[in-house]
C-alpha cells in the first residue's frame, strides 16, 4: 500500500498540490482523475520520486520515501513498474530485448533465467511468438500490452500507469483496463493509474482520488460515482453525455 499524507508541492510560485492526502490500496486498481493542471501528474511524480514535496509524507508499507537516502530510493525504485503514456519502447530493440532491459539493469541472473521470465510475462500479456517483432511491427494496443509485461517482468510491488489508454481505440482500451486489472489482483500489487479515461473509471476504479486546483476534491469507487452529491466531481464527470443519461435514469427508476 501507498499512504499519501497532506503533501504539497509548487513550482516557483505556483501551488500545484496543496494538502493532498491519500491511500492508495493494496491489490486494487487506484485512480487518480482530474482535468488538466489539476495536479494529478505532479502527484503521480511525487509518488515516483521524481518530485519531492516541500510539505507531507509519501509512506511505501511502513517506509517514508520522503525520509529515504538515494540507496535506499534506488531500492525502492527496482519494486516499482511503470507503463509510461507513449509506451516509451526502445525502437532499436525487439520485444524481448526490451522486456529483458529492466533485469539485465538491476538482477544478477543469467540469460536463460531472464529469457525465461521473460518468455512468461510475454505469455500473460498475450503475445506469445512475437519476441521477435520490433515495436513499428506492432498495433498500439500491442505496443501497450509490451510495455506492461516490461513493468511486471521484475514482480513488482508498485505498478504506476501514466495514462494507459492514450491514443487507443475504445475497444483496444477495454482490454488494457482488464489486463492492469487481472495483474493487479494476480500480482497482488499496488497499482495507481493517472488518467483521464471515464470508461477507465467506471470499468476499473475500484479506489478513485479526485483533483480540483491541487486538492483531493472526492474520493470513492466507480460504484459511489452515481451515489455522489459533490458538485464539482458531478460536472467533471457527467461531462460525458452517456453517463448523465445513466445517472438521469438511475434517478428515475
Amino acid at each position: 500500500m501507498i499512504v499519501v499524507k497532506n503533501i504539497s508541492k509548487s513550482f516557483d510560485e505556483t501551488t500545484v498540490l496543496n494538502g493532498v492526502s491519500a491511500f492508495f490500496e493494496k491489490g486494487k486498481t487506484n485512480l487518480i482523475i482530474g482535468q488538466s493542471g489539476s495536479g494529478k501528474t505532479v502527484l503521480l511524480k511525487c509518488l515516483l520520486g521524481l518530485h519531492t514535496p516541500e510539505a507531507g509524507k509519501i509512506f511505501f508499507g511502513d517506509n517514508s520515501l520522503t525520509d529515504m537516502n538515494e540507496k535506499k530510493r534506488r531500492l525502492l525504485r527496482q519494486k516499482m513498474g511503470i507503463v509510461f503514456q507513449g509506451s516509451a519502447l526502445f525502437d532499436s530493440m525487439n520485444v524481448e530485448e526490451n522486456i529483458m532491459f529492466p533485469m539485465r539493469m538491476f538482477t544478477t541472473k543469467n540469460d536463460d533465467e531472464i529469457l525465461d521470465r521473460v518468455n512468461e510475462v510475454i505469455d500473460r500479456v498475450n503475445l506469445t511468438n512475437s519476441n521477435s517483432k520490433m515495436p513499428s511491427e506492432l498495433s498500439g494496443g500491442m505496443q501497450k500490452r509490451v510495455a506492461i509485461a516490461r513493468a511486471i517482468v521484475m514482480n513488482p510491488n508498485f505498478l504506476f500507469c501514466d495514462e494507459p489508454n492514450s491514443g487507443l481505440d475504445p475497444k483496444t482500451s477495454i482490454l488494457i483496463d482488464n489486463l492492469i486489472q487481472e495483474i493487479t489482483k494476480e500480482y497482488n500489487i499496488t497499482t495507481v493509474v493517472n488518467t483521464h479515461d471515464m470508461n477507465s473509471v467506471m470499468e476499473i476504479g475500484e479506489n478513485i482520488i479526485f483533483l480540483q486546483n491541487g486538492k483531493k476534491e472526492w474520493e470513492g469507487s466507480n460504484k459511489d460515482i452515481f451515489k455522489t452529491d459533490n458538485k464539482p466531481f458531478i460536472d467533471f464527470v457527467y461531462s460525458s453525455e452517456i453517463l448523465k443519461k445513466a445517472r438521469k435514469a438511475l434517478k428515475e427508476s
